[in-house]
């Protein structure tokens, strides 16, 4: 009898280890993305162990989840060469049919606001959004600047913001009330009818204002404060934090960080500190963000790239890209408790919750 069961064991475990090692997506999740790899790994954050990792197609570089948690979504960029996005389903843990953006190539920068993604297109120098229900682009929106990168999307959709690495700059992006029809005085429509005038409501989409605000040299890592007061933007090749202040749209200081190669910066989620990512750099730099001055400087290895906070405060992720792991930051204590195998070159990360 005892031999039997043996057998059947070991027959199940060569039959079936797929079912064995099946391991359902979990209601908090962490997303990183492996570059070199092609793959979207899902990953407990409780146990730090990779449940899954799930093909992405080619240069993957950032990734966003929908509101629900049930959907990923991540930038094929190519540097300009690939236009889709892929698209996961995270509780089947397999790879849906990816999101076509036609002619809008090079996207990059992604959030998930208002049940739509939105992505930057950087070599069209654009943005734009995608639907996920009608699976087409509705939205584009030209910014005029080179390598528009990085983007963020208040919840009201009014306020959008990209940093524009080559320029040198970042973009504020305004909704206003814009027009319903041509202006008051245009010709007689074909009824006869005079055009209305006073407010008016403008074509889908509605009209935007954009202002273009001189940062420093290489802007691409960037964040809106907690309390949507201020914007801190990580110049690569200036080494520099510059901090804008939403209300008047203008500079209010520059840290001198010694941040060279920056290319992500995030806060925490009370919006005490700021964590700065430095390619190139050995250190996860650590900033004040009242006194504005360093904290910390946290050994990683031999550079950093996506960062992603923990939403409950307790731990930050860093995607270290050249080590081929992410770290796993105590923010109380700032010490790297852990790493994480999501595969080679590590860059995108995210966090996912199901509703």
């Amino acid at each position: 009898m005892i031999l039997k069961l043996r057998f059947a064991y070991a027959f199940a475990s060569l039959i079936f280890p797929a079912i064995l090692a099946a391991q359902a997506t979990p209601k908090e999740s962490l997303l990183a993305l492996s570059k070199r790899d092609h793959t979207l790994a899902i990953v407990d954050p409780t146990s730090l162990k990779v449940l899954a990792k799930i093909p992405v197609g080619n240069d993957p570089h950032e990734v966003i989840a929908s509101a629900d948690g049930k959907t990923a979504y991540v930038s094929n960029y190519g540097g300009g060469a690939f236009n889709t996005l892929a698209v996961i389903d995270l509780q089947g843990q397999k790879p849906l049919s990816p999101a076509d953006l036609g002619p809008l190539r090079g996207p990059h920068g992604l959030a998930f606001i208002g049940g739509k993604v939105w992505f930057t297109a950087e070599a069209a120098k654009a943005i734009g959004s995608y639907d996920p229900i009608t699976q087409k682009v509705d939205w584009i929106l030209g910014t005029g600047q080179n390598r528009t990168h990085m983007i963020y999307v208040f919840d009201d959709l009014k306020r959008i913001i990209t940093s524009n690495v080559s320029s040198g700059t970042v973009s504020i992006i305004e909704k206003t009330a814009g027009r319903s029809g041509p202006p008051a005085g245009a010709p007689p429509n074909q009824s006869g009818m005079q055009a209305p005038s006073g407010p008016q409501m403008g074509p889908p989409g509605g009209d935007w204002d954009e202002t273009v605000v001189k940062v420093g040299n290489g802007s691409e890592g960037f964040d809106v404060s907690p309390d949507g007061k201020q914007l801190w933007v990580a110049n690569a090749q200036d080494g520099t934090i510059s901090i804008i202040d939403l209300a008047t749209k203008k500079v209010i200081d520059t840290i001198a960080a010694n941040a060279h190669g920056a290319n992500r910066l995030k806060f925490t989620p009370d919006g005490a500190r700021v964590f700065v990512s430095c390619l190139g750099g050995e250190d996860e730099i650590v900033l004040d963000a009242a006194t504005r001055k360093e904290i910390k400087r946290i050994k990683l290895g031999s550079g950093a790239a996506g960062i992603q906070m923990q939403p409950d405060g307790t731990h930050a992720f860093v995607a270290c890209s050249p080590d081929n792991y992410v770290a796993v930051i105590d923010l109380k204590t700032l010490q790297v408790i852990g790493h994480i195998d999501v595969g080679t070159q590590p860059d995108g990360l995210a966090w996912a919750v199901e509703h």
